[in-house]
């Protein structure tokens, strides 16, 4: 099996469920680092605020970094869901 392949995410009823929560988590994400630049931005309008912008644009970009780490993260668990080739040999060591 291979990685980022559509049919790893509906092998079973719980791949199909870890893929969606993943989604979830994804999107939350996005949101979150979407809504940290927007505040960011607009508090850099006035100078006393510039350094919670600051942090938010850095809170931001962590965000965006969790961003693919999530779906390979996913992907590798999606990806272990569906290895019963060498299930036998990995139960045997």
């Amino acid at each position: 099996m291979r990685l980022f392949q559509h049919r790893n995410r509906q092998n079973t009823a719980e791949s199909r469920r870890i893929y969606a929560l993943y989604e979830l988590a994804y999107t939350i994400v996005d949101f979150a680092a979407a809504t940290a630049f927007l505040i960011g931005s607009i508090l850099f309008f006035w100078a006393e605020y510039e350094t919670q912008a600051i942090w938010l644009f850095v809170i931001g970009s962590v965000c965006f970094c969790l961003k693919p780490t999530i779906r390979l993260v996913r992907e590798i668990k999606l990806l272990e869901m569906g290895d019963t080739e060498d299930l036998a040999e990995r139960l045997e060591k």
